[in-house]
């Protein structure tokens, strides 16, 4: 469908007062690639969609199943057995007629080359529920290639959002003082890589303490088990490894004691039984976030994250932690 410059005004006139036309522009023209379509990567679709970016790439090979239909809203009964990508994409469409979109239901090939195909054309990418190791390697091709990357997911009652904007640059504005100049900011960020080894020795007790660290390494927790296993833990069985891993992370990083000397059982207790399932509230937090984050990083206005997001769906709470970022240039 051709788009319409008045249709675009009257549709997107709230963003436009909000972001301003120049950031508008910008998620007009942008091109932005998800990967795997669960219930976070539907509310981050969502969300985009409505804000107006200019095309949406999503790349699935798996079929709906049973388990889907809890937090993918854009899936049916009669959807199950179908592709993700041709069950869903229709009604994301309808969400927002103007924005161009395309399906891609081809497995996803972690060869250099292919992810160097993939990604051409790209503005940025989105990674929702892979294990680190595959995230680790979609950050690295992202990073050669100049591309934005996000990285989302949800272990039950718990979710993270992790962005790699490379050297991003954007535009502050004093909004408590009138006429106040904007003023462009920029910053260098790490790689998922980088940022999972960081020390957190430089925290004073006050700043360890307000990252909530046991969410943080019970997260991390899980990723390192499924690395080691291939599979996500599921059970109360693997409690106490989890716990294991944890306190292993936990001295890496050499957090402060006075803190957190030692993994409590029932953050790694929940993640080690309900890990592999999406909640749906979870995963409208988780994306709406990362929604909102993506569309900072694209239209230049205000300051995305940095750079890992954690939420404890059962306390309520989110955090920012800043891991190996080294501040503005």
């Amino acid at each position: 469908m051709a788009r319409s410059h008045v249709d675009e005004a009257a549709l997107y006139d709230r963003q436009i007062r909000l972001w301003g036309f120049d950031a508008q522009t910008r998620m007009r023209n942008a091109t932005v690639l998800v990967l795997r379509l669960r219930g976070t990567a539907c509310e981050v679709i969502k969300n985009i969609v409505l804000a107006g970016i200019g095309t949406l790439k999503i790349l699935d090979d798996a079929e709906v199943t049973e388990l889907d239909l809890g937090a993918g809203f854009f899936y049916r009964e009669e959807d199950v057995g179908k592709k993700r990508v041709d069950a869903a994409i229709p009604r994301i469409s309808a969400l927002n007629p103007l924005v161009n979109i395309v399906s891609l239901s081809s497995p996803l090939d972690l060869s250099d080359d292919s992810l160097h195909a993939l990604f051409l054309n790209i503005d940025l990418v989105c990674a929702t529920d892979y294990d680190r190791p595959t995230l680790e390697k979609l950050d690295e091709a992202c990073r050669k290639q100049g591309k934005q990357f996000y990285a989302g997911g949800t272990l039950g009652s718990y979710g993270y959002a992790f962005c790699d904007l490379g050297e991003h640059s954007y535009v502050s504005q004093d909004k408590t003082k009138p006429n106040a100049p904007q003023i462009r900011k920029t910053f260098k960020y790490a790689s998922l890589s980088t940022a999972l080894k960081a020390s957190w020795s430089h925290l004073s007790k006050r700043d360890t303490k307000e990252l909530n660290p046991e969410v943080v390494f019970s997260i991390l927790a899980v990723w390192e088990y499924s690395a080691r296993h291939g599979v996500m833990p599921n059970s109360y069985d693997t409690v106490h490894e989890l716990q294991a891993i944890a306190n292993e992370l936990l001295g890496a990083a050499q957090v402060n004691k006075l803190v957190l000397k030692a993994m409590p059982e029932k953050h790694v207790e929940l993640l080690a039984t309900t890990a592999p399932y999406e909640i749906s509230p979870v995963c409208a937090v988780l994306g709406g976030f990362l929604a909102q984050d993506m569309l900072k990083a694209i239209g230049g206005r205000e300051a995305p994250m940095a750079n890992l997001f954690t939420f404890d769906g059962m306390g309520g709470g989110g955090t920012v932690c800043r891991l190996g970022m080294k501040g503005a240039v």
